[in-house]
């Protein structure tokens, strides 16, 4: 088969109609918006090439002009996506590129016609690549290998089209867009056939791999406070617990509010809700590095801390006990709805996460038993034992 521009379009179309679809269905199933503007960038490509093809046929506004002009469109719609996809805001002026290709109507239609489009053409769809490549930059490694290859994608095509103006431009360079007649012309079709399967494969990948990461994310997180729930505890425990030892000892506190059923009965779900937002946040606010918080389920959390002390744990019993009490106040209830915590301190790695909850439950009904709105500290030497 011969790689004359007719077949390069046809192959364009197919590639970008195979691509659009994809995508459409990829958006159906996921809702991601940059999935949308990317298959409608496919399709714009589509309709475009296939338009491209009447210039043989003597249509040239349809064939050049609208064409050129929905190629533009494409990639604008691809920037668009990029930008979906790495949660930046564009400036308004990135609209201006229409109106600049619209004034390409009143060239005249003379000999440097076909330069002078090819020019403009060319132009506009590097900047538009260059700048979707742009806003990767910075999230490119952080997000996957199919990020970054679309970066690099991007940023190719961009630079070849700016070339393509450039050369575009050169005297004695010979262009009849009419009858696809020139090398430039040539090599832009192969270029852009080859660029669409590779932005295609680099969308796709990209928006894969983060999808996969978010629910991955969701599996780990509590749905209503996005603390850890305790498999994700379970899986993330070891490698804090590994380095606890005589000298950097370890600590679990085991929390309860007390009296959460009155909020429940009184004041609605809802509210309750807010309570545990709102203490998940307390707790959030109190971490540091070498320590994991979680919601175990209903009105119970759990903070696993490194190189802990007693005076680090009452501190941060004590805050947490102060700061909760002055949020439930809000709710009036026959009795206190206040904070029970049960804490263990621990100078050698346990034998399991079970068995450390465990003893601060042990811990946590003793206080429950004191009266409640208090904390009980465990502090077992295992290595003596």
């Amino acid at each position: 088969m011969t790689l004359d521009p007719p077949t390069l379009l046809v192959l364009t179309v197919v590639l970008a109609a195979t691509a659009a679809l994809y995508l459409a269905i990829e958006w159906g199933s996921v809702r991601e918006s940059s999935l949308l503007f990317w298959s409608a960038g496919f399709a714009t490509i589509t309709i475009g090439s296939t338009l491209a093809l009447m210039r043989m046929n003597g249509l040239l506004v349809l064939g050049i002009w609208f064409a050129n002009g929905l190629l533009v469109t494409a990639h604008w719609l691809f920037l668009l996506g990029v930008a979906r996809f790495t949660e930046t805001r564009l400036s308004r002026a990135w609209y201006l590129i229409f109106v600049v290709w619209s004034a390409l109507l009143l060239l005249p239609e003379d000999p440097w016609w076909s330069k002078v489009m090819t020019f403009f053409n060319s132009g506009l769809v590097g900047i538009l690549a260059l700048r979707a490549s742009l806003l990767l930059r910075p999230h490119g490694k952080s997000l996957s290998v199919g990020a970054v290859q679309l970066r690099f994608v991007l940023l190719g095509h961009g630079l070849f089209y700016l070339l393509k103006a450039g050369l575009a431009m050169v005297p004695g360079t010979f262009l009849d867009l009419a009858s696809f007649r020139g090398e430039i012309i040539q090599v832009s079709l192969v270029e852009g056939a080859v660029a669409l399967m590779l932005i295609a494969l680099s969308m796709t990948g990209s928006e894969r791999y983060r999808r996969e990461k978010r629910i991955a994310r969701l599996a780990a997180r509590d749905p209503l406070t996005t603390l850890y729930n305790r498999r994700a505890l379970e899986v993330r425990a070891p490698r804090l617990l590994e380095g606890v030892s005589v000298q950097h000892p370890g600590a679990l506190l085991l929390i309860d509010i007390d009296n959460f059923k009155l909020v429940n009965d009184l004041y609605g779900h809802a509210a309750g809700d807010r309570l545990l937002v709102s203490l998940s946040q307390m707790i959030l606010a109190e971490l540091r590095e070498d320590a994991l918080a979680a919601r175990l389920g209903g009105d119970e959390f759990v903070i696993l801390m490194g190189d802990a002390s007693s005076e680090r744990i009452v501190d941060l019993g004590s805050a947490l006990r102060e700061r909760f009490q002055r949020e439930a106040a809000a709710f009036a209830t026959p009795q206190a709805v206040t904070l029970s915590i049960g804490a263990n301190l621990f100078d050698y790695p346990p034998s399991s996460l079970a068995a450390l909850i465990e003893r601060s439950d042990a811990a946590l009904y003793e206080s429950k038993r004191g009266g409640r709105d208090s904390m009980r500290l465990v502090e077992r030497n295992l290595t003596a034992e």
